[in-house]
């Protein structure tokens, strides 16, 4: 089955907690703290595979985890990191945020990697707190939690040249005849319910050619196979329009060209400036007169036109070298740029938390407060003195002073609450 879109959620590894730890040793007394650093979180990486054709993998599986790092041992041993999760996917995958639809990324050559979700970082062990007024820390800090995100993953087929026009046009026998591709065909609609690829060679040329199934009238909406599919022409360069000219085909050449055109503009308005190529097909069975005149209007209204019959390859050869010549004009078309998406990883700058009023209730929220909280062993005087001078460096007693916090008032810091006193 080709599956081509999946919804998926991944997590990356939390961080390996510190370690609070003293150094104990025969004949060396007070050795002072030791505790090691927990391990990074492994990252949920994406490696495009050429070998790939579908998200089949993805079909029933989209919950991924990466593995979380260990935390810190004694001797200032450093915890494990945990293994980064490789998740294997076709070239020409796109990947969104599945609630804002913002690009996290586009794998587009063979053995291209993108880091989608990002390892917490490991907590420091209590070595690094000492002092020489505490000299025996009995604190550390938790690890950082690692990013988890719902995406939706797309497969966006590479290719030079979109094969489009109305089902039972000729697009897969076309295909056959110009490629090694071997499609199945017959002569009833819908017999292609798969995109097909073929690679095209002309010359010292060749070029991708995919056949996109099922354009029918209100494909945009959803009707037909067309909007399974329609995005498998976002990357081409150049589409190929294929018009059936045989009186059986049941439609006028000019308006089925017409009602192809004003569904890739209802699915994206880019599509329907993409330069095209027109060939009037099955002219064998076609009124001379009618391919005619259908070829001069369609010239009249600037596309090049070749009157072929696929099956026997008759106009079939200019065809292919007219494409190719276009295809060496014009550039590749880029779906992704880096420079206008905004990058989702959690390293991006932004405040530390965030104040909220909940009738009598002052709650801050935020990744870095949830950390801290995780971290403080607030039973033990010298964590909890700790805590206390942080959120005060921090900013964070400050902007409750002005929220307007006053005395008595509780304070809601990540679950932990408190009364507030100057």
């Amino acid at each position: 089955m080709f599956i081509d879109r999946v919804r998926m959620t991944v997590s990356a590894g939390d961080g390996g907690d510190g370690a609070v730890s003293f150094h104990t040793e025969k004949y060396v007394p007070n050795g002072g703290p030791d505790g090691g650093d927990g391990g990074r979180g492994g990252d949920i990486v994406f490696l495009a595979r050429s070998g790939l054709s579908t998200l089949q993998a993805f079909r029933y599986r989209r919950k991924f985890q990466a593995e979380h790092g260990q935390k810190g041992g004694t001797r200032k041993q450093y915890g494990r990191s945990g293994q980064d999760m490789v998740l294997d996917v076709p070239v020409g995958t796109l990947v969104r945020e599945a609630e804002s639809g913002h690009i996290v990324a586009d794998l587009v050559e063979d053995g291209q990697r993108v880091v989608i979700a990002r390892g917490g970082r490991g907590g420091k062990g209590n070595v690094h707190f000492a002092n020489s007024v505490r000299q025996a820390p009995r604190f550390a800090r938790a690890g950082e939690a690692g990013d988890q995100l719902d995406l939706i993953v797309e497969l966006k087929l590479i290719a030079d040249v979109g094969l489009v026009g109305l089902p039972n046009a000729g697009k897969s026998t076309l295909l056959s005849v110009v490629s090694a591709a071997k499609p199945k065909i017959g002569n009833y609609p819908f017999t292609t319910i798969e995109p097909g690829l073929g690679v095209v060679a002309v010359g010292d040329t060749s070029f991708v050619m995919a056949d996109i199934p099922g354009l029918i009238a209100g494909a945009h909406t959803g009707l037909g196979l067309g909007l399974a599919f329609l995005r498998h022409i976002e990357r081409t360069r150049l589409l190929l329009h294929v018009v059936d000219m045989s009186p059986d085909s049941g439609s006028e050449p000019l308006e089925s060209f017409d009602q192809i055109n004003e569904e890739l503009a209802s699915y994206d308005p880019a599509l329907a400036s993409r330069p095209q190529i027109v060939a009037l097909n099955k002219i064998d069975l076609a009124d001379t007169k009618k391919v005619s005149q259908t070829e001069q209007a369609l010239r009249e209204r600037g596309y090049t036109v070749f009157p072929i019959c696929a099956p026997i390859g008759e106009g079939v050869t200019p065809l292919i070298q007219a494409v190719a010549s276009a295809v060496r004009s014009l550039p590749p078309v880029q779906l992704f740029d880096p420079e206008k998406e905004r990058t989702l990883y959690r390293l991006e700058t932004g405040p530390l938390f965030e104040i909220q009023k909940d009738g009598s209730v002052y709650r801050v929220s935020g990744e870095w407060i949830e950390n801290l909280v995780r971290s403080t062993n607030f039973d033990q005087h010298e964590s909890l003195h700790y805590f206390q001078r942080l959120i005060r460096r921090k900013g964070v007693i400050e902007d409750l002073e002005k929220a307007g916090i006053q005395e008595g008032d509780v304070v809601n810091l990540a679950g932990f609450e408190f009364n507030y006193y100057e």
